[in-house]
């Protein structure tokens, strides 16, 4: 029977994929998981060479000389685990080696956000300046800042949406796959709609044929996270608007609950598997707590 490592890990992967629907994000961070901790214990080739004190000594590693957050050691621990417990149901090892090994306490932060109005301002930055040298970049890069914004969408299910997934007749945005391998609709508002409309005129204009919503400026490919990553550095200059995709998500959970959307349909618009997880944006939410704070019956 053969013991190799990276045998047993790509057997491993190949099962997520087929079995339980791993998305190609979820495949790739197995996979640099598993590297990271082959490069460090170098001596490592058999799946018994892995044990809980080089594991432990890895992330330890991890923490003190490269600086990793308590989040990256969670995460990293938490790819090995998933394997190492692959392993030991299917007999190759007796115990998860990972299972020994403590986790660090994360502490308690807000999720980050930008104010209502820097949200306007990136907008009107994207749209309206003349840094664009093309008018399909201008609409393009709008449309996607704006479905975050207005979406709650994650960088990459963007990046992924195909043209049958954005309904603009019925309002709608249908978002597959994403992290979890879960599907969910997300309704579209009325000035998304306007800045989609426009994005996909400019798109028709140039006889874009891609499957994908959203594709590059010279021929027709899918856009790119690495192109994304670009514009967004950009256009924090532009702008002076310190933001990253990810504080978008935040920022739309945040107003939504601002606006009066309920935690309930919030968490099944984010995608989130559990609502104890959407319920931090409560926290994040001063408007929100001002609000409730006025119920206080010696006010």
């Amino acid at each position: 029977m053969n013991m190799n490592i990276q045998s047993l890990h790509s057997r491993f992967c190949e099962e997520c994929r087929l079995i339980k629907n791993n998305t190609p994000a979820t495949i790739k961070w197995y996979k640099s998981t598993l590297r990271g901790y082959l490069n460090f214990e170098k001596s490592a080739q058999e799946i018994t060479d892995c044990t809980t004190e080089n594991i432990r000594a890895y992330l330890y590693y991890g923490r003190l000389e490269r600086n990793w957050t308590p989040e990256t050691f969670i995460y990293t621990r938490k790819g090995l685990k998933y394997f190492f417990k692959w392993c030991a149901l299917r007999g190759y090892i007796g115990v998860n080696p990972v299972d020994q090994i403590e986790k660090p306490k994360l502490e308690k932060k807000l999720p980050k956000r930008i104010t209502r109005q820097e949200a306007l301002k990136l907008l009107d930055y994207s749209l309206h300046s003349r840094k664009w040298i093309y008018r399909f970049e201008k609409y393009r890069n709008t449309a996607v800042f704006a479905i975050m914004i207005f979406g709650g969408l994650r960088a990459n299910e963007v990046l992924n949406l195909k043209m049958g997934e954005v309904d603009l007749e019925n309002g709608v945005i249908s978002v597959r796959n994403g992290k979890g391998g879960k599907d969910r609709l997300v309704p579209i508002c009325s000035r998304l709609k306007e800045i989609l409309k426009e994005y996909l005129k400019d798109r028709e204009r140039l006889k874009k044929e891609s499957v994908y919503f959203l594709t590059t400026l010279k021929g027709d490919g899918p856009y790119t996270y690495s192109g994304l990553k670009h514009v967004v550095e950009k256009l924090k200059k532009m702008s002076g608007v310190a933001f990253s995709c990810h504080r978008l998500r935040h920022t739309f959970a945040t107003m939504m609950l601002e606006g009066g959307c309920d935690i309930f349909t919030l968490s099944k618009m984010l995608g989130h598997s559990d609502i104890k997880t959407t319920t931090i944006y409560l926290s994040a939410s001063m408007t929100h707590m001002q609000e409730q704070i006025m119920k206080h019956p010696l006010n």
